[in-house]
């Protein structure tokens, strides 16, 4: 199992011969976590190296209202950027982890991680592109959070999750941690769209009638 997780998800440290990644790949643990399962939590220390192979992984931050502002996903085929952070400073979480979906994931202890990121070039690469996607996607949202209006960042979460697809199963709550908002004013931007012509809502879905239309406002 372990052996199609890394073939089917992460081929370029899976077809290498180093025996520092061997080794890695041999002591790696299987998880499967079912949604709504938390990952790690502000405060706590780094103890693995998680590649997530199915399903996503939500990571956010928690204002002392309750209100919550996602950060990032983390979905099949990529690792958090944060328990990278983590585990090179030595650090505790600053944010926290919870899986949006049933997930599957490879998990490489501390010892492990650091050992490869100490002999292995290609594991290396891997980490530190992994890192600097992950960075250049923050700054894009906090981008878009201080400089793009509601509708924009509302239609881009729509068409994100919507996929090849045209249906949205989100909840106003959720989108509204997504970009940043509060979920009352989300409703009401869902609302206008709706009256656009853009959207249709439904209970527990969200219909997108103009795709082309919802690209336009971004």
């Amino acid at each position: 199992m372990s052996a199609r997780l890394w073939q089917d998800h992460f081929p370029t440290l899976a077809e290498d011969d180093e025996p520092a990644l061997a080794r890695l790949r041999d002591n790696a643990q299987v998880l499967r976590l079912p949604a709504g399962q938390p990952v790690f939590h502000r405060g706590s220390a780094c103890q693995r190296y998680l590649l997530v192979a199915e399903g996503r992984v939500r990571v956010f931050l928690t204002a002392p209202s309750g209100r919550e502002v996602v950060l990032y996903f983390v979905v099949a085929g990529q690792s958090c950027a944060l328990t990278t952070a983590c585990l090179l400073a030595d650090d505790h979480y600053p944010a926290e982890g919870l899986t949006d979906t049933p997930v599957t994931a490879l998990a490489l202890d501390r010892r492990d991680f650091a050992r490869a990121l100490r002999e292995s070039p290609r594991f290396q690469r891997f980490v530190f592109a992994s890192l600097g996607r992950r960075f250049a996607d923050i700054i894009s949202r906090i981008e878009q959070v201080h400089f793009r209006d509601i509708d924009s960042r509302l239609a881009a979460s729509l068409l994100s999750h919507a996929g090849s697809g045209r249906a949205v199963t989100r909840t106003h709550q959720a989108l509204a941690q997504e970009i940043g908002s509060a979920r009352e004013v989300v409703s009401r931007h869902l609302n206008r769209l709706a009256g656009q012509g853009l959207i249709r809502l439904q209970r527990g879905r969200i219909e997108l009638l103009d795709p082309a239309g919802l690209r336009r406002l971004i």
